[in-house]
């Protein structure tokens, strides 16, 4: 029997003028973007988070703190791949992830197989093993007047690499 861990990763940023809005590895265009440390991009974090948490390892802030200018605006997908290598020091790999998006605006449909392929490429999956969704908050809250974004991620890891 297949030893396997699910973990589930949460994450929020600030929306704010003159920053790129990187959603899922792809640079999305918009008036905004997410304010952090790194390039923000605020899906990469939930499941890097969602894949550190599955095997009791923290989270991103534990490996990749603000406070080191090393990530600096660094690119997320770099933090994704190391997660990715931090998991199979452990033995284990993904099997899959489903991810949602809170944002009332933009649309991001026309990105998500962009999202879904970057994702894919990174953690040596199928595209049909990375799900993002999307929803607005019907422009309830801080998502609703478009001052922040949300995502979600749920992982499902597997032993045996």
């Amino acid at each position: 029997m297949a030893k396997i861990r699910i973990g589930q990763g949460i994450d929020f940023h600030q929306l704010t003028e003159g920053r790129d809005f990187w959603l899922g590895g792809v640079l999305v265009p918009h008036h905004k973007g997410a304010l952090g440390h790194s390039d923000a991009d605020v899906l990469l974090h939930a499941i890097c988070d969602a894949m550190l948490g599955a095997l009791s390892l923290g989270d991103i802030g534990v490996h990749f703190p603000d406070t080191d200018n090393t990530y600096k605006n660094i690119d997320s997908k770099i933090l994704l791949a190391r997660c990715a290598e931090l998991i199979a020091e452990k033995g284990y790999q993904v099997v899959n992830i489903d991810s949602t998006l809170c944002l009332q605006a933009p649309k991001i449909k026309p990105y998500v197989p962009q999202m879904r392929e970057a994702i894919a490429g990174i953690l040596h999956l199928t595209v049909d093993d990375v799900s993002i969704k999307a929803t607005t908050t019907e422009k309830l809250g801080f998502v609703g007047r478009e001052e922040g974004v949300v995502a979600l991620a749920s992982v499902l890891l597997e032993a045996g690499v």
